[in-house]
């Protein structure tokens, strides 16, 4: 007897039905949104530097100018409201107050901001939440409601008419944010390293000083940037507490002073603001990109 075998009938593909074809309707649909999407992106560049741009080129105007055509360029362009600016020495003081007191609070900011995260990001202790809830709480207390308490501690210390009363107050209030950005960064260090640092015969603190702040400086960058800016920018504080002649002032309280002293050249004061504003412009800008790598690290974390 002869075996017949059964043969596997011929595999035939799946019917995927007729080819499909792009839509018209469907790529018109995408092109606009593109469209809509750059023309968004282009508005919200001149919402954010247009005045910017204004103020600087206002600079460049003579008084009359401003007053005939102020929606178009400078003529003729007036430098010399910008050299009489930079050739007194009252500008150049007030650039050197806001700088020491942006720096020594940036310092302190990072310095004692990481020290404060380090312990409840890595450590587990009694009351480490709570401790964390209270710099959270310190977010929801803006600086206007203990302005008042603040300037009698302040005064009461000898420190009224000093950049050093500026700076601690400023330190103290950025803490809270500063906090909230290093613990999740912090605690994303892995657990591994700690105890490898540890069996070499690292302690705690040497583990902080030689490993920790290493690995954080995108987060610490972050939290130096933004602490920088708002020192520089800080009106209220310096008010209240920087009293005396202009050589002692900020120059966010110069540009006051200088405004009620020349209140009818408009385009002196603008070139003042300008000047002033630039610093922290560009040195945010030359950081722009370590700031996002910090904030989304901590995201992260």
């Amino acid at each position: 007897m002869t075996a017949t075998l059964n043969e596997a009938p011929p595999v035939t593909p799946p019917d995927d039905g007729p080819a499909r074809v792009a839509s018209p309707k469907r790529g018109r649909r995408s092109e606009g949104g593109i469209l809509l999407a750059i023309l968004v992106g282009l508005v919200a560049v001149a919402l954010t530097l247009g005045p910017i741009l204004y103020l600087i080129v206002g600079g460049f105007r003579t008084q009359e100018n401003l007053s005939t055509n102020p929606t178009g360029l400078p003529d003729p362009w007036m430098w010399q409201n910008y050299l009489d600016i930079l050739s007194e020495g009252t500008f150049w003081q007030q650039a050197f107050n806001s700088l020491l007191v942006a720096l020594g609070t940036t310092i302190g900011v990072v310095l004692f901001g990481t020290m404060a995260a380090y312990p409840l990001a890595r450590y587990r202790f009694a009351g480490r939440e709570l401790v964390y809830l209270v710099f959270v709480t310190g977010l929801m207390f803006p600086l206007t409601v203990a302005v008042l308490p603040l300037y009698f501690m302040i005064r009461n210390l000898g420190l009224t008419g000093s950049l050093w009363g500026l700076i601690i107050p400023q330190i103290a209030f950025a803490l809270p944010v500063t906090v909230i950005i290093m613990r999740p960064f912090l605690r994303a260090i892995p657990k591994e390293l700690e105890e490898a640092a540890f069996v070499d015969g690292v302690t705690r603190v040497g583990f902080f000083w030689k490993i920790v702040l290493p690995l954080a400086r995108p987060a610490m960058v972050t939290v130096g940037v933004l602490a920088f800016i708002g020192s520089w920018n800080a009106y209220l504080l310096p008010l209240l507490l920087l009293t005396g002649d202009a050589s002692g002032m900020t120059l966010p309280l110069g540009i006051t002073q200088f405004q009620g002293q020349h209140s009818a050249a408009t385009t002196l004061i603008m070139a003042y603001t300008a000047l002033s504003m630039i610093p922290a412009l560009v040195f945010f800008l030359m950081l722009e990109r370590r700031i996002v790598d910090g904030l989304t690290g901590a995201v992260k974390g």
